[in-house]
């Protein structure tokens, strides 16, 4: 071999050593592409899906009368539940499927919008009984290309969400801004005030499962940003049971904990989808006000989802309120008027200071209108003899006022 001759074993390894690198890089490539694929494909068949779970009934156009609209501009209205971060679109644009973005909320006269997180929901749901063997917000995840740690841990797909809630606040240009304390709240009505084009965003989560099963974890979500929790949502966990739920038993010894975490971190406790043992258990050791983010009564709709008489006076008891949905099993009916139908029957029962919106846009439920027409509710509540005043109260008053007595102070 003349000096210098390349060596032709090492030649041999070093073509050996590339072609196994340009191997890997194709697989890789390959892979990358089959994910991207896949994302795809998951992203346009969540889109199919919200187009299918989440329709907007045929109301015309949204026309109500000018008084509606004179009293509707003049109120700050308030939605205490939403589910629109679950489905992957921007809600700084306005969409064509769903109920809930920034414009149409702006173009509803929506002051704040309440963003519920959901972390877990089973298969085949209904609103009668679930186990937790399925997961269908894991397809979410993967089809939406939520990071990794989303796959295995719930309290990850909390974290996740309310990111995506923050990034929406940071790219709107002030038009969205997330409410964590007495004092953004306060600003934010400051603003809003001169600017009726701007929107407000609190989060909640459905279901303690979403701690992960350590009630330590409520600093995590208190961190993240969430300012409501709901023990559970569609099936029993290690905190409580569910009104859709196997058991359906009442607060564990960790629910207790729960439930005193949750208050020290100036958390608002939502009696939304808790059994009623559950549901009797929070308001006797309650020490603040609870509420019940998105119901309907069973006076006016008599089904396993509403609440009864009693629990509606347990939860005024306690300072808090209940936010009427605008979905047929809560309203018992269809149309707007079914709507203001079930706000009349509990605040019969309980006082126009303890009712409020639930709407539950976005929550895999038929609605009359989308977020662009909340005013029809005021015209449905000038129907149901409800003055100025009290529409007011109804719209967003009372909730601003459980806002103020119950985020933290800043």
């Amino acid at each position: 071999m003349r000096p210098g001759a390349p060596d032709s074993g090492r030649v041999g390894r070093s073509h050996r050593r590339w072609g196994r690198l340009r191997a890997l890089a194709t697989a890789l490539l390959v892979a990358g592409i089959a994910a991207a694929l896949a994302r795809a494909g998951g992203r346009a068949l969540i889109a199919r899906s919200e187009r299918r779970l989440n329709p907007v009934g045929s109301t015309p156009q949204y026309r109500p009368s000018d008084r509606a609209r004179e009293i509707h501009a003049r109120s700050t209205v308030v939605d205490l539940h939403a589910d629109s971060l679950l489905w992957g679109r921007d809600l700084l644009k306005r969409g064509t499927r769903g109920h809930v973005d920034v414009p149409r909320l702006v173009e509803g006269g929506v002051a704040i919008q309440v963003f519920a997180v959901t972390t877990k929901v089973p298969r085949n749901l209904n609103i009668v009984r679930n186990d937790d063997r399925t997961d269908d917000i894991l397809l979410v995840a993967i089809g939406r290309g939520w990071p990794r740690a989303t796959w295995r841990s719930l309290l990850a797909r909390a974290e996740h969400q309310a990111r995506r809630l923050q990034g929406f606040a940071d790219r709107s240009g002030g038009r969205l801004t997330v409410i964590r304390s007495r004092t953004d709240l306060e600003a934010f009505l400051a603003r809003r005030a001169a600017d009726p084009g701007i929107v407000g965003g609190l989060l909640a989560i459905e279901g303690a499962h979403a701690v992960d099963g350590d009630p330590a974890n409520v600093d995590r979500l208190s961190a993240a940003g969430y300012r409501m929790v709901a023990p559970t949502h569609f099936f029993d966990n290690p905190f409580a049971g569910s009104a859709h739920g196997v058991e359906q038993g009442g607060l564990t010894p960790l629910g207790r904990e729960l439930i005193g975490r949750l208050d020290g971190a100036s958390i608002i406790v939502d009696l939304a989808h808790a059994s009623a043992r559950t549901i009797d258990d929070v308001l006797a050791i309650a020490t603040r006000p609870v509420v019940a983010s998105h119901t309907g009564v069973r006076g006016t709709a008599d089904n396993a989802r509403n609440l009864s008489d009693d629990q509606l006076r347990g939860i005024a008891a306690t300072g808090g309120m209940v936010g009427i949905g605008f979905w047929p099993t809560a309203t018992g009916g269809e149309d707007v008027s079914s709507i203001g139908r079930a706000i009349a029957y509990a605040a019969g029962v309980i006082g126009v200071e303890h009712v409020g919106l639930g709407s539950d846009f976005d929550g895999a439920v038929p609605v009359p209108f989308d977020a662009s027409g909340l005013a029809l509710v005021t015209e449905s509540l000038l129907a149901h003899g409800f003055d100025e005043a009290a529409i007011g109260q109804i719209m967003g008053g009372n909730a601003i006022d459980l806002l103020r007595r119950c985020l933290p102070a800043g």
